[in-house]
């Protein structure tokens, strides 16, 4: 059953896989350099496809080594576009965690003197291929104005890589947001978890306390080995791990039969758990304050005691819990947790931190006594 346990994690921690980034998205990312070579390859071997396609389709106009020339521009022109886009890289890293006011700048003057090296090497590769030195002679100044081609391009690639950075900078930013949020949830659920400890504590030593007084050292010493027992329990227990309803009443057991050996016959339970509830995850020791709050309030102030109901049951998807006493209840306008223990409070700030607005709290008065309804999400362990 601890095997089974073990593999349920916090909703802390079930949110942040929630949102995680993708897992491809993760992979690429392991190794961002070999991600870039690999992307400038596919791009500029496309880019190499679909310009050596576009020359097919030049006249040749008697010129048998046209299609040739082409092909050596072409690729030649792919060459260059990948040496050049792989400058640019390393000097976007220079600026471009900077104001926009200085990024975007920077960038347009780097892409156009990109560019127009690229058509330099363009027009060079033409004339040499095709040997049409006087066309590059007579129009020399058209470099800088077919430079502007160039460059649409290169702010292409430049807006690709760009946005692949930025997006992956959001990307571990938001995770860093996730993993802050579920630890600062994680360190909320174990500090008011272990709130429980002192206070069951203090109480259940009181009553040691008491049986030594009146001289009931055998009763006294059940209930140390009992107090030990439950102790060790929780103790064992990691406040963010959920354990089923059957492990939490096997816990609850513990703390109960040191109470019964301080009230006796005054304390009477009355336990019905659905089958079918009983492999529900709980929270571990979602049920201890409660029947504490109960035995302090109302089995303990009265002479002859009192019943204790403690109730699950499944509706649907919901896992619906109760714990009620026959005491005097509560005065009306009293504020739960206020004047009814620090353990009611406890439980209903857990179940806020772990399920929200999942979950449903709430407290009545019956005839007579007080009842607590507990509903969250039901977790069935597999």
């Amino acid at each position: 059953m601890v095997a089974t346990v073990t593999r349920h994690h916090s909703a802390a921690q079930l949110a942040y896989a929630a949102h995680a980034p993708p897992r491809l998205f993760g992979r690429l990312m392991l190794n961002r350099e070999a991600t870039f070579w690999l992307l400038q390859a596919v791009g500029w071997s496309a880019y190499f496809i679909a310009n050596y396609f576009v020359a097919l389709f030049y006249p040749v106009e008697g010129n048998p080594n046209k299609f040739s020339g082409y092909f050596h521009v072409v690729i030649g022109a792919a060459i260059t576009g990948f040496v050049l886009s792989s400058l640019l890289r390393y000097a976007y890293r220079e600026v471009r965690d900077r104001p926009p006011a200085i990024v975007v700048p920077t960038i347009l003057v780097l892409v156009y003197l990109a560019a127009l090296v690229w058509r330099v090497e363009i027009d060079l590769g033409y004339v040499i291929s095709m040997h049409e030195w006087g066309e590059l002679l007579e129009n020399w100044a058209r470099i800088f104005a077919d430079a502007l081609i160039s460059t649409y391009l290169l702010l292409c690639w430049s807006a690709l890589y760009l946005g692949i950075y930025y997006y992956e900078a959001a990307q571990r930013e938001r995770e860093a947001t996730l993993r802050a949020t579920a630890l600062a949830q994680e360190t909320q659920v174990k500090m008011l978890r272990y709130q429980l400890n002192p206070h069951f504590l203090f109480n259940t030593l009181n009553a040691i306390s008491t049986l030594i007084l009146d001289r009931d050292n055998h009763t006294a010493n059940q209930a140390v080995t009992r107090l030990s027992a439950f102790l060790r329990h929780t103790l064992d227990q990691d406040p963010m791990k959920k354990v089923t309803l059957k492990q939490e009443l096997e816990a609850l057991d513990l703390y109960l039969g040191i109470e019964k050996l301080r009230f006796g016959p005054r304390l009477r339970l009355d336990i019905a758990i659905d089958t079918g509830a009983q492999e529900a995850l709980v929270p571990s020791l979602l049920l201890q304050p409660l029947v504490e709050n109960a035995l302090k309030y109302a089995i303990a102030p009265s002479e002859t005691g009192g019943t204790l109901h403690i109730g699950a049951r499944l509706i649907g998807q919901r896992l619906l819990l109760h714990v009620a006493d026959d005491g005097p209840g509560v005065a009306c306008g009293t504020i739960i947790g206020a004047g009814r223990g620090v353990g009611l409070r406890n439980t209903r700030d857990r179940l806020n931190v772990l399920y929200g607005d999942r979950a449903r709290f709430a407290s009545h008065n019956t005839t007579p006594g007080l009842r607590i309804d507990i509903e969250f999400p039901a977790e069935i362990a597999t």
